[in-house]
């Protein structure tokens, strides 16, 4: 192995070129995370979340590309460069937690002081700290077995803080947890990621975790970025159907033009082959443009309504469940979507599969912008 190369310091603290290449699959992404900031990496099963974390935590080498991390190249294939993981100054939060089960809490936590060179009683002196820091000073000669799992998730942080990381990866940290649990826990870290100077990336399929907790979404399909920004921008303009789904929003790709988005039904599970579907939009529009109204915005009725709505479809009935306090409606028809209406209005309609009804959305409700940027 070659010796490590440098790079400029005005840089993010991680600055990464991610190829991995696994049979089929090729994760290709560009990753950076700055001092202080906590990035988000979501994305469905199988979009490359896992790979990601694995190549940045020097777990799975990369296939081509670079990691970079403060002034020193970790990963670069094509300059023979290759930084093992514990030499990385990265601390690791595994889903579940990979505490060892025959140490203490407090043994746990000084681990990777005492894998660093620490002499052992300074390493339990720091490790007695972080406990604190993390509520468990009581918990401290408890083994794993005897934590709850808020408690191990809570040790398996300080344990990866206390050795002070240039970056700590966080892979679905609160997906072991109960919804309790996960509440009061998600709090408590983003407590504690807010007091950390340094990067932080999670890895997340929860939505929730990731706009609570995280200032920049990074959102992977298929090994590739299909989207990045802050929360607000991500919720309000989603760009795949995954995305829109992740936000709880319908989303349609047409061509603009006025106020009338044209979709080709084809292109959105309904209709004939090479028909069209025209939307009234509140804004003035002009070539290709995304559209997106949420659910609740969809108005559903036993006949065609008369009246305001200056958009209604006939539609099927495909699904029903439960979500929150009403009814989600999953429609077939010249474009799918779904409705969320309350118990009592689906009783009124009797809704079940299969049913027929008639969708209504108000230009109002709807939201355009460009396709492209």
């Amino acid at each position: 192995m070659t010796a490590p190369m440098t790079a400029p310091s005005d840089q993010p603290l991680l600055d990464a070129h991610i190829e991995v290449v696994r049979g089929a699959f090729r994760l290709d992404l560009r990753l950076s995370v700055a001092a202080g900031e906590i990035v988000a990496l979501l994305g469905p099963n199988g979009a490359g979340k896992t790979t990601t974390m694995r190549a940045i935590a020097g777990l799975t080498p990369l296939t081509g590309g670079q990691i970079r991390l403060q002034d020193r190249i970790l990963d670069h294939p094509d300059g023979h460069v290759w930084i093992p993981p514990e030499r990385r100054l990265i601390g690791v939060v595994f889903q579940d937690y990979l505490l060892f089960p025959h140490l203490t809490a407090l043994d746990n936590v000084a681990f990777g002081l005492r894998s660093a060179g620490v002499a052992r009683r300074a390493a339990r002196q720091e490790a007695t700290l972080w406990l604190a820091r993390v509520g468990l000073a009581e918990h401290a000669h408890r083994k794993p077995r005897q934590l709850s799992g808020g408690q191990a998730q809570r040790v398996a942080l300080a344990r990866a803080l206390a050795v002070d990381p240039v970056l700590l990866l966080l892979d679905e940290p609160l997906a072991a947890l109960d919804a309790r649990t996960r509440l009061d826990t998600r709090a408590e870290l983003h407590r504690h990621l807010r007091a950390r100077p340094r990067a932080t990336l999670l890895i997340t399929h929860d939505p929730l975790d990731a706009l609570v907790l995280a200032d920049r979404l990074v959102i992977i399909e298929d090994g590739h970025v299909v989207q990045e920004g802050d929360a607000a921008t991500v919720t309000a303009q989603p760009r795949t159907d995954y995305v829109a789904r992740l936000v709880g929003l319908n989303l349609y790709r047409g061509h603009g033009e006025h106020h009338t988005v044209t979709l080709t039904t084809s292109s959105t599970g309904g209709g004939p082959p090479g028909g069209h579907f025209h939307l009234t939009v509140a804004e003035l529009v002009d070539g290709d443009v995304y559209v997106a109204f949420p659910p609740a915005a969809i108005a559903l009725h036993p006949s065609r309504p008369d009246g305001s709505p200056r958009n209604t479809w006939p539609a099927t009935v495909t699904g029903i469940q439960r979500h929150g306090d009403n009814l989600r409606i999953e429609l077939a028809g010249p474009i799918t979507a779904v409705a969320d209406i309350t118990p009592a209005a689906a009783t009124h309609l009797r809704l079940t599969p299969g049913t027929e009804v008639w969708a209504a959305v108000k230009a109002t409700e709807t939201r355009s912008y460009p396709a492209t940027g």
